[in-house]
Formats: structure tokens, sequence, C-alpha cells
């Protein structure tokens, strides 16, 4: 049976999922994909306390089935040489797409974590109209799925980041404010075909995927950093609380708007149509236009005109550290969070962003004599929300391989 004939579309029954067969495939699955290093089938039984002969069995599922795959095996030691069992490469893909103020963006990518294919279409999609971009959106996701490089891969789920308050249920954007969109159904606008029948577009928030992609080394494996509040800089700013490697999105999952939380009461008007948000001092647009820049001047022009002396330029970027620093500080004190990671544009202006957030959190953080707040920069990675996104498909296939592989007749 190849693995294409061995993958199948998800089942939703609900003894399927009580089974003990399914059980032990996830735990086999998430062992193998969390450890730093390949383990053997003796490894895993050790680790898990399955019987070899279990493990022996169901490996091999997960094996025909394109989830893990073998390497050579080890050598140089006595008896049968034991065989290490890795992520596959190339076998199950996904999808991570995303829609932002100055581009859409896609990528394939694997459960390795290996970007195999990516798109990328700029423009200015800020105040746009949600057909027309999202119909483009689809092209590039045909482009996409078109381009898988192995004939034997199967797409297993996407995933699109967007910019405001999603209802990831039912896969909805409840509004997002710099884009003017409200009340869109992305799935009935990126237009049909766009993905391969059967697999169902998600929709999650863009700080919230950033954050997954920030939070893992590859699909399923975390990163060294587990708990941490991350905030996303682009025209909007978002924001992100993981705990232990899970994003708590809360009750309905918006959490993390950060960038509409009170800087100034008399502050300048925000797009939500609220005063004083602290995307109004932070964000890309409010930035440039205090600084005397040109709108789709980049953050490390900006940043590079602030070290060159430009004094309206090194003003926005304090400015804009103040309200951070005010913003993060009451983060701080009701979420007693030692980790703030920042992304998006503000990775480009961090040294000079770090200072005057700095200073506000010595101020205004009551636990700051006992307790540091370390604050870093994320990588440079220009579209991390598209990663999570195809990180969170396929570890649904890692959470339950058996929806995914054929049961044995």
């Amino acid at each position: 049976m190849s693995r294409t004939d061995a993958l199948k579309p998800p089942t939703t029954s609900g003894v399927s999922q009580a089974s003990l067969r399914t059980q032990n495939l996830a735990l086999l699955a998430a062992r193998a994909f969390a450890s730093d290093t390949p383990l053997s089938r003796a490894d895993l039984a050790e680790a898990t306390g399955l019987t070899r002969s279990t493990v022996s069995r169901l490996v091999s599922e997960l094996v025909s089935g394109g989830i893990l795959e073998e390497l050579a095996p080890h050598e140089g030691r006595r008896g049968r040489p034991a065989i290490p069992l890795a992520p596959a490469a190339r076998s199950v893909v996904a999808i991570g797409l995303e829609v932002g103020a100055r581009s859409l963006a896609g990528r394939l990518i694997d459960l390795t974590g290996t970007v195999l294919a990516e798109e990328v279409v700029s423009g200015r999609f800020e105040h746009s109209e949600p057909a027309p971009v999202l119909a483009r959106l689809g092209e590039l996701t045909r482009a996409l799925v078109a381009s898988a490089p192995c004939a034997g891969a199967v797409v297993v789920g996407a995933t699109l980041a967007l910019p405001g308050l999603v209802d990831h249920v039912d896969g909805r954007l409840l509004r997002a404010p710099n884009l003017e969109w409200s009340e869109v159904r992305p799935a009935d606008l990126i237009g049909p075909g766009a993905l391969p029948e059967g697999i169902r577009l998600g929709v999650r928030n863009e700080a919230d995927l950033a954050a997954l992609a920030h939070s893992r080394l590859a699909p399923a494996r975390p990163a060294p950093t587990a708990t941490f509040f991350y905030v996303s800089g682009d025209i909007g700013v978002g924001a992100a609380t993981v705990v232990d490697g899970v994003i708590s999105a809360g009750m309905r999952g918006w959490a993390g708007e950060i960038g509409h939380t009170l800087v100034d009461p008399a502050g300048p008007r925000c797009g939500c149509g609220a005063r004083g948000c602290l995307e109004q001092y932070a964000g890309r647009d409010a930035l440039l236009e205090r600084a005397g820049l040109p709108p789709g001047t980049t953050a490390r022009r900006l940043a590079e005109d602030a070290d060159g002396g430009n004094d309206r330029a090194r003003d926005a970027i304090e400015r804009a550290g103040w309200a951070l620093g005010i913003a993060l500080a009451n983060v701080v004190n009701i979420l007693d969070v030692d980790e703030i990671v920042l992304g998006g544009d503000l990775v480009a202006l961090f040294d000079l962003l770090r200072g005057p957030v700095e200073d506000q959190l010595r101020t205004r953080v009551l636990a700051s004599p006992w307790s540091q707040v370390t604050l870093r920069a994320a990588g440079t990675d220009p579209y991390p929300a598209v990663t999570g996104g195809a990180f969170a498909a396929l570890e649904t296939v890692v959470a339950s391989p058996a929806d995914w592989i054929a049961a044995p007749a």
C-alpha cells in the first residue's frame, strides 16, 4: 500500500476516537514528534510503557501512513541495529495562509517543519473589499497545492491567519478594523477548487498563529521557551498568551487584542472607534506618520533613520515604546508573565524600543523589585503566522493519526 493510499480523510466517529488503537497511535506520534532526537521502537516502548509488539505494530501503521519514517539504522552496537524514527518528510503536508495589510502569503510545509513551497503577493489590502482579495488568495492557494514537490504528498489541512476577531469554530472573521472587514466567511470567497476535496479552511487570529510558530521548533515539537506573552506589530498590534506551549485564547478565542487597550483616554481616535488605543502609538502607520516618513516605509528603514539622527523618527519610536510599556505593564500585573516576545515590525525596532518599554515595566509592574520581566525579539521570519497556520493543521494529524491512516484489514 502506498503512503497516499494509506491516508484517508478524517472520520467523525466517536467510537473510533475512544478506541485503544486511536489512543496508542496518538501517544506514540506525540512522543516521536516531541523528541529532540529520533527514537527507536524500543525507545518508544520504554517511554510509553506499551509492549514492544504493540509499538512495533502501530509504528508500522504510522510509517505506512506517511506520518513517521525510518532512518538509517544505528551502527556500532551489539545485536540488531536500532532503527531511528522521525517525522516523515514530503508525505503529509499542510498549507498556511495569511491576509495582511501589505501582503498575501502562503506556505506548503511538511511534518518536519520544512517549507516546500512559498507564494507571496505584495499589495495594499488595508481598507479593502474581501471578495477580490480572497479570490486572489485562492489563486495563491491553488499554486501551492499544485507545487507539491512529490506525487505522494497529501494535503491534510489549511489554516488562514487574519488580523482581527475570529470565530474559529465556524470559520468566520467577525471584525478586522485595519482591513475594514466584518462578518466574512473566507471559505465562501476563496473560490471553488482552491483546496483538495474534503479539506476545510480553518481560520485563526494572526497573532495566535505567529505565537504558535514561535513556540515550536517543528510541528508538535516544543521550543525551549514554552510560556511567554507574544506581541505582533504591524499596522495593528495583536498579542497572544502562550502557557506550556498552548495558546490561551480566552472563552471565545478573542483574547490578545492588546492593540485596542487604552493608553491615553484623550489620545488619537483609532480605527476601532475608540480613542487612545495602543496601535495609535505603536502601529506601523502611526509610527510613520509621527516620524514624518511616507506610507510603505519599512520598519527597518524607520530604525535606520532614527539611528542616523532623524529626531522625528527617534521620537516616534520612543513614544511607541512608552505606550507599549504601559500596555505591557498592565499585562504583567494581570497575568504574571515573566517573558515578553516582540514580533513583526517590532523586531526591527527592538533595540530602540527596549529602553522605554523596560522603563515603564520597572515603574508600573508592582512586583518589579522581586521579579524581572525578560523582553526579547522574535526571529526575523516575515510570515510567522503562515508557518503557524500550517503547523496548526499538521498538529491535528499528530494528535489523532488514526483519523488519517486506514485501519489494517
